[in-house]
């Protein structure tokens, strides 16, 4: 089993940020995105990692960045620690599967998120008001329907707490009407061919969310691509609409943390050995699902 990577500190490389999974280090003309084994649930990270979850996201992430390029660029240069810049070649052991050098771009500062099943807040929001982000749906559909069609519902990016929802015009406000379009566009092309591809293969996509960055006048897919940290996956062979279903993502934790009747104030508890143990299982199922390769 992989040693639990909770956190990087590479002397002699620059830190750019650490958010709540990868640590991201500024290596001039590209950074390099280090995916860890931490896991975030209701805005807090949990102090307790999950086995192979960094090298999951990882490398799922570079399997989708490789089949949806030719719907729009990534900002992926290589995975192979071979092709990294020397001064980071002497951590190898703890780069190896889990890290990605990427271009630099400047992050368009909204979350792109595709929805084409009621669930989570979508489904909150229409019990109440009958739409999700105000966007008007059919009456009478249960929970974890499929809907009509894939909704584009964006949201600002918070660096704490929740992300807010806003509207296209909203969205436009903040990145100007050319690109607004083009994120709604390449987000439903995005989602849509990544449930052609996964439905056959047993996991239904019910959402997931992108973000995308600008380099050289260019809109390029960045962050992460459809992995269980940013999507809902669902086992197509037990999907059954009018109630919540079983998953692959991180809906697991986020239950186990309910039914402890968390107060959902930091620090998070620690989870159990066998919740994180599942939780890795759950992650390792997704990926060899979708990619047809066992991980380990």
């Amino acid at each position: 089993m992989d040693d639990i990577v909770l956190e990087t500190n590479f002397a002699n490389l620059k830190l750019a940020s650490r958010g709540k999974v990868r640590d991201i280090y500024d290596l001039g003309d590209s950074l390099l995105v280090v995916a860890t084994d931490r896991l975030s649930a209701f805005d807090s990270v949990l102090p307790t990692g999950i086995p192979h979850k960094g090298r999951v996201l990882n490398s799922l992430s570079a399997f989708w960045f490789k089949k949806l390029k030719g719907i729009i660029e990534n900002h992926m240069i290589s995975t192979d620690v071979n092709d990294y810049p020397e001064e980071a070649l002497q951590y190898e052991e703890t780069l190896e599967g889990r890290s990605m050098l990427v271009k630099k771009a400047s992050v368009v500062p909204i979350e792109c998120v595709a929805r084409g099943y009621l669930a989570g807040s979508g489904w909150n929001e229409y019990k109440k008001e009958g739409t999700i982000c105000k966007i008007r749906l059919p009456p009478n559909l249960r929970e974890s329907d499929r809907l009509p069609e894939t909704l584009f519902t964006p949201s600002t990016k918070a660096k704490t707490g929740h992300d807010v929802n806003i509207s296209m015009e909203e969205a436009a406000g903040i990145a100007g009407k050319e690109t607004a379009d083009a994120l709604e566009k390449n987000t439903k092309m995005l989602y849509e061919a990544a449930c052609r591809h996964a439905e056959p293969r047993g996991i239904i996509i019910a959402d997931t969310k992108f973000e995308f960055g600008i380099r050289d006048g260019k809109l390029l897919l960045i962050d992460e691509a459809l992995t269980p940290d940013s999507s809902r996956f669902w086992p197509k062979g037990t999907y059954s609409p009018g109630g919540p279903q079983k998953s692959f993502d991180k809906q697991y934790v986020r239950d186990y943390l309910e039914r402890v009747k968390w107060d959902k104030k930091p620090p998070a508890p620690p989870l159990p050995a066998d919740i994180a143990a599942e939780t890795s299982r759950k992650y390792l199922e997704a990926y060899e699902r979708i990619t047809g390769v066992n991980l380990l």
